[in-house]
């Protein structure tokens, strides 16, 4: 699970209210580790802002990132680290390549995911590879290719993903330039979306080479106030879940997906309160889902 399911807990990163605008951290990542186990999930993808929660001084410390590594293992889950280079909202998840990676490494991540956080013009249609996209692309490039002595010492999968700025042809182009086996992509159901493209042909371009998977059902509603994507509980929502199912098994390699889930509010007046009580329902709900419905299994204890 990606810890962004609960993003009105603190954790994951905040988003939506403006720049550097920040939900309270009321629960710690160990207490999350708790529930996972009890949820009997595989792993977590974090992010340094559920780092945080574990030491008051130092967290990106090697000391602090091996305490939670043991931590994960005694719960029985892997991790995997989130970072981004410029975040919309939450600068406190940003980082370079090589920090990244050094967390990652501490943490003993399966992998490490990243958004490139490009910045668009604002015509999106048809603005795949446009100019000012790939003057940006090409400097998350060089950086990468700058990492991989490090990442080849980590021997660490890095998977770079089709956040709510990228096209899926504009991801495949910087990880066939990196062109490193432990680089791939990672797949997100529901961010093509964001830039115009169809989740299916998202899919079906990227999974060859991924690594990972945002695994989203968001609800698409089209009223008064316009269109909207609003998350929901995995099944709930306006995409095909069994058939994304399929995809991946069929288009990939991985033995494993990331839920997500993206609970808005309700109103921007609903108080905190009751949005983590909707977002802690749909969290459940979707792990329900995912494993009675589509018959994702259980973890060998």
């Amino acid at each position: 699970m990606h810890t962004y399911t609960l993003h009105f807990f603190g954790f994951g990163e905040s988003w939506g209210f403006g720049k550097d605008y920040y939900f309270d951290q009321v629960m710690s990542l160990y207490e999350l580790m708790d529930r996972a186990e009890k949820w009997e999930l595989d792993g977590l993808q974090i992010t340094k802002v559920d780092l945080l929660t574990t030491a008051e001084t130092d967290p990106f410390g090697e000391e602090n990132l091996k305490k939670v590594a043991k931590a994960a293992r005694d719960h029985g889950l892997f991790l995997e680290f989130n970072a981004s280079f410029q975040a919309g909202s939450d600068s406190r998840v940003n980082c370079n390549v090589k920090e990244a990676l050094q967390i990652g490494h501490w943490l003993d991540a399966e992998l490490v995911k990243f958004s490139l956080d490009i910045l668009r013009p604002r015509e999106l249609y048809g603005s795949c590879f446009h100019p000012r996209v790939m003057t940006q692309m090409a400097a998350r490039y060089e950086e990468f290719r700058e990492a991989l002595p490090l990442i080849e010492e980590y021997g660490m999968q890095v998977a770079i993903e089709n956040h709510t700025d990228t096209f899926a042809d504009e991801i495949l182009w910087i990880v066939d330039k990196l062109n490193h086996p432990l680089i791939g992509t990672c797949v997100d159901t529901m961010n093509p979306l964001q830039v115009i493209e169809n989740p299916h042909y998202a899919m079906e371009k990227m999974l060859p080479r991924a690594f990972c998977c945002h695994f989203s059902d968001d609800v698409i509603v089209v009223d008064p106030l316009g269109v909207h994507d609003i998350g929901a509980p995995h099944g709930q929502g306006s995409m095909d879940c069994p058939l994304m199912v399929r995809q991946i098994r069929e288009k990939s390699s991985m033995d494993k997906i990331i839920l997500e889930n993206e609970i808005a509010f309700k109103s921007m007046d609903e108080p905190i309160e009751e949005a983590r009580k909707r977002e802690m329902a749909a969290c459940e709900e979707s792990i329900r889902y995912l494993r009675e419905e589509l018959k994702l299994g259980v973890r060998n204890r």
